[in-house]
């Protein structure tokens, strides 16, 4: 497909990246000559000089023909004017970066209506929305819902004495009390599909699918923590931090903010009355532990340095904190942060790029199924799909141990009719179903491109 991306920050390279690894013709336009010539030196793209408001500009960009236009500046109302002009001068679908509250909290539909916009992106709400549902399950690393919260995907570190250390995957399911179905596993800087011979052992990431109900047995079974983080401290009084507070104090549980710009703190003691809003230096340790940082349930790191947010995040960890939540954007730091015991890592720019390529996925999809919700797992280096089964699949009603699936492929759910089912080789597909597929080394447009 042909995608403009207007806006080349650190957002719009990070949507370059993601779109280019995906086969698309990608062009992208900047008003800054420097970062252009930075663009076409890193990718091969088109690259536009000008501004994305600028009909001329659009018009060489090739806006005419594109079937995507994302608008990524950090000017949410040129984000906006420059989706208005590039549907008038022909393009399929505009997505805008939108990140003020007011916007988001009053307007927003009228907005995307009047402006025929396809959809308009949060990174800030989205990554607010990801925390929230990690706060309310802190054993977990990463949480992702496929359908109405009755199946999951979550991701959690299994310790030295996990009583699921040393087991081979085929006994899980004789040991514990759950349906569930290990999907991954992240051992180091590698990921597995796991097939039923592979041990686990402590310091494993894994990532399991379930539903709910289940996925509190298997924790019940393994003692780790099952309640929902009551107070919580957050460091940062970014867009995120104000979407997250008001998640948490809406659902009962105490909140410090700390942040060092009077401006903001002010503006946060408006917004947010029911929080505790503190004027100090979070990087300074002495007043993280006068905030009572060693008695909170959870600790999120949300500045906008990510060495910053690594190592007070290890220092809260130090303290012997239950959770603790660090915001990184650069994906060179994420390994780094997972060295120093950090497991559980939020990134807004990667937020928005998962959202934009599953946009795209759902585009290109073809007749015999479609991909409805994509996630990246495993930091980055896993997908989870969600694929409607349209009646003409050629492999209705065939038990999955007779399909020949792709390496390094696993369906690992299957929903129908509002059950969610644990799949086993004696499991059907069928017309209407949704299934989950993981997998990792391949682009899925398709459910049937999982099939060798």
């Amino acid at each position: 497909m042909k995608i403009v991306i207007v806006g080349c920050g650190k957002v719009g390279e990070a949507l370059i990246s993601s779109l280019v690894k995906e086969g698309h013709e990608v062009v992208a336009v900047d008003k800054s000559e420097e970062k252009i010539s930075e663009i076409n030196n890193i990718y091969d793209v088109m690259a536009v000089h000008g501004i994305g408001t600028d009909c001329e500009i659009l018009s060489q960009a090739g806006v005419d023909k594109a079937d995507m236009f994302v608008a990524a500046t950090g000017s949410d109302e040129l984000n906006m004017l420059s989706c208005y002009i590039a549907k008038t001068l022909g393009a399929q679908n505009t997505i805008a970066r939108i990140r003020d509250r007011a916007y988001n909290e009053n307007n927003l539909g009228f907005l995307q209506h009047e402006l025929g916009l396809s959809m308009s992106i949060n990174p800030e709400k989205f990554s607010a929305f990801d925390i929230y549902n990690i706060l309310k399950l802190p054993s977990a690393v990463h949480i992702e819902t496929f359908s109405t919260r009755n199946f999951e995907i979550i991701e959690l570190v299994l310790k030295e004495d996990s009583p699921l250390s040393g087991c081979k995957i085929m006994d899980l399911r004789k040991q514990q009390k759950a349906k569930f179905l290990i999907c991954a596993v992240q051992r180091g800087e590698e990921v597995f599909i796991p097939d039923g011979n592979f041990e686990l052992i402590g310091g494993d990431k894994i990532a399991l699918t379930a539903a709910p109900t289940e996925i509190l047995k298997l924790l019940r079974s393994m003692k780790v923590t099952r309640k929902q983080a009551k107070n919580v401290m957050i460091l940062g009084g970014s867009r995120t931090a104000y979407y997250l507070s008001k998640m948490l104090l809406a659902s009962g549980s105490s909140v410090t903010i700390i942040d060092k710009d009077p401006v903001r703190c002010h503006e946060l003691e408006e917004a947010l009355p029911g929080a505790n809003i503190i004027l100090g230096d979070g990087a300074q340790q002495e007043l993280l532990n006068e905030e009572g940082l060693a008695d909170m349930d959870a600790f999120v790191c949300l500045t906008n340095i990510d060495e910053e947010n690594i190592l007070l995040s290890y220092y809260a960890s130090s303290k012997e904190v239950p959770k603790v939540i660090t915001k990184v954007n650069r994906q060179e730091f994420v390994t780094l942060a997972n060295k120093l015991g950090l497991d559980t890592i939020i990134s807004p720019r990667r937020t928005i790029t998962d959202v934009v390529v599953r946009y795209a996925r759902a585009l290109q999809n073809s007749v015999g199924s479609n991909v409805e919700k994509l996630y990246k797992i495993m930091d980055g280096n896993a997908e989870a799909l969600k694929f409607n089964v349209q009646p003409d699949f050629k492999y209705i009603n065939i038990p999955l141990k007779d399909i020949r699936f792709k390496n390094n492929i696993l369906l690992a759910g299957i929903l129908r009719n509002r059950k969610a089912i644990v799949p086993t080789g004696d499991d059907v597909i069928m017309p209407g179903d949704k299934v989950i597929v993981i997998g990792t080394g391949h682009i899925l447009y398709d459910l049937a491109d999982i099939i060798a």
